[in-house]
């Protein structure tokens, strides 16, 4: 009688689980880089309840400190450098375009007045200022809805 011997393999790692591991670790990492919002620049907002406005491609985003620190799209600026920027964008532009005020709650109203005072006086027609979302009663019960 002839008994077959079983062929034995060499023993091999699995590499399945470790490469599942580090693309998991992967998507983790690229998901987790996109969840700062505004870095750079500490604003607290002041709370508002008015109808919030959609973001045109075409807006200049101004961010005024507690300090009175003036940033344009998050580098900081003068009043003065700023007003020269705006004016070099010429008036037919900036009358299409969105002049976003991003201040503290906690920032001088003069400096307030006079940073919308500016973009006025450089032809913007369209100003937005940014505020956090006030939460009440209503707006509860109409998410629930």
């Amino acid at each position: 009688m002839g008994f077959r011997r079983k062929v034995s393999e060499s023993p091999r790692i699995d590499l399945t689980p470790m490469i599942d591991v580090v693309f998991l670790l992967l998507i983790f990492f690229m998901i987790s880089t996109t969840f700062i919002e505004r870095p750079g620049v500490t604003i607290d907002l002041p709370e508002g309840g008015s109808q919030q406005v959609t973001a045109d491609k075409k807006e200049v985003e101004v961010y005024l400190t507690e300090e009175g620190d003036l940033y344009l799209q998050r580098e900081a600026i003068t009043l003065s450098a700023l007003n020269s920027y705006l004016l070099s964008l010429g008036v037919e532009i900036t009358k299409e375009m969105t002049f976003l005020l991003m201040a503290d709650k906690s920032a001088r109203h003069g400096w307030v007045i006079e940073v919308m005072e500016i973009a006025r006086r450089n032809g913007f027609v369209r100003l937005a200022i940014a505020t956090d979302k006030k939460v009440d009663e209503t707006t509860i019960r109409e998410s629930e809805k």
